[in-house]
């Protein structure tokens, strides 16, 4: 559902609605990561209260228009509201994905589980971006490439309500498991004591929650700036397309190994690296000229984001309760997404005062700060390298980590 917007949209924005101003053309962006990181907050609060299928299938109901808004918009206010929706459903639903593997997995294996959904996520995102690349080089900018997003609407709403079984139960066993051992004092936090403990309170996940935010800042560039600088640059659409897919692919990819990777050494220098190879690979952008240039730009932010993805939600995982960890998943997503929205906004009011490629340094100068927050602020949360051990193939580690 995204992947479809992300080659198409700038360039409907500018060819087709005539948006000169790229604070005013990304506002798409600013709306789907606003009303996005709010769903992913009542996400998983609804997840703990009715369980976590029911808030699954409304996510793909509220879906299934946003293809039909897109094709039909006699407006650009269309194509926002479109993005509303949008955001709902992708806070509804990936923040369900992402609670129901953490309820059925163990502490060992959080980091490998976290590295699958997300790479089935924006492995999707990738193809879709090149397909609808190809499909709109072909057959215009509308409505061809937004029929992919139709027809993935009606098969995840079909597949949430046919094939997926709930999986609040495993939670509550694994809190039941805390509280037997006598690791339960913080199994009744309020939601507000949650949101502070995530946003502020907890170094860790203070920290895991503000590089959430900078790495999809930085999407929030790659996906509305980039393909405005490259097509200034009279790039081809179809190799436009290309240079979308090509950030998500490796992203995509690289976290079926990055997951299992934190499991074996640990989350905290992951995460540091990784944001400061993005930060390398989006001042490699604003240097680049050419389409190889680019193209190898956008296949080290790939694996800078491959790096960090997966790792922050296991940083969750790791540190929040059982009782409480759908909703301190939920406000790290709240801060997460937020980023779509920061990372709008203020790439087009830079770009718009001091041009495109000033957006793209400051957003490369912010993340090169976020690593250097985690590498002071945030505490190794893995329960063994925490502790110092490294676990054996397949051995159980401990749940619980104390709080930073």
């Amino acid at each position: 559902m995204l992947g479809q917007e992300r080659t198409v949209l700038p360039l409907l924005a500018r060819d087709t609605f005539r948006l000169s101003a790229y604070t005013a053309a990304l506002t798409y962006i600013v709306a789907f990561g606003a009303t996005k990181a709010v769903a992913n907050f009542f996400a998983g609060t609804l997840s703990d209260r009715y369980g976590r299928k029911p808030v699954l299938v409304a996510g793909w109901l509220v879906a299934v228009p946003v293809p039909l808004l897109l094709i039909w918009a006699p407006s650009w206010g269309w194509i926002v509201f479109a993005n509303v929706l949008l955001g709902v459903s992708q806070g509804l639903t990936w923040s369900t994905t992402v609670i129901m593997k953490i309820d059925l997995v163990g502490p060992a294996s959080r980091g490998l589980a976290m590295g699958f959904n997300e790479a089935a996520g924006y492995l999707a995102v990738a193809v879709t971006a090149l397909a609808s690349g190809a499909i709109a080089a072909h057959a215009g900018l509308r409505p061809g490439p937004f029929l992919l997003g139709a027809a993935y609407a009606a098969l995840a709403l079909g597949l949430s309500t046919l094939a997926v079984r709930e999986t609040r139960e495993h939670a509550r066993l694994e809190a039941g498991r805390h509280a037997a051992s006598g690791h339960d004092p913080d199994a009744a936090l309020s939601t507000g004591q949650i949101v502070r403990r995530t946003s502020l309170g907890d170094r860790s996940l203070s920290a895991a929650s503000q590089a959430g935010m900078v790495n999809n800042l930085n999407d929030a560039l790659a996906w509305g700036v980039f393909p405005i600088l490259f097509a200034a640059h009279h790039v081809p659409l179809a190799r436009i397309g290309l240079l979308a897919a090509l950030y998500p692919a490796v992203w995509g990819l690289g976290q079926l190994v990055t997951g299992w990777w934190s499991d074996r050494a640990g989350r905290k220098h992951l995460i540091t690296a990784g944001m400061l190879v993005q930060a390398v690979a989006i001042g490699l952008v604003a240097l680049g000229t050419s389409v190889p240039a680019w193209a190898a730009a956008q296949v080290l932010l790939g694996v800078g984001t491959a790096l960090v993805y997966p790792t922050l939600l296991a940083v969750v995982g790791d540190i929040a309760h059982p009782a409480w960890r759908a909703r301190a998943v939920g406000v790290y997503r709240l801060w997460r997404d937020g980023g779509f929205a920061v990372g709008a906004v203020l790439a087009g009011a830079v770009a718009d005062a001091w041009g495109l490629t000033a957006a793209i340094w400051a957003v490369a100068a912010l993340t090169a700060v976020s690593g250097l927050v985690v590498a002071v602020r945030m505490d190794e949360s893995h329960p063994a390298r925490a502790r110092g051990v490294v676990p054996a193939e397949g051995a159980p580690a401990a749940a619980d980590h104390p709080q930073g």
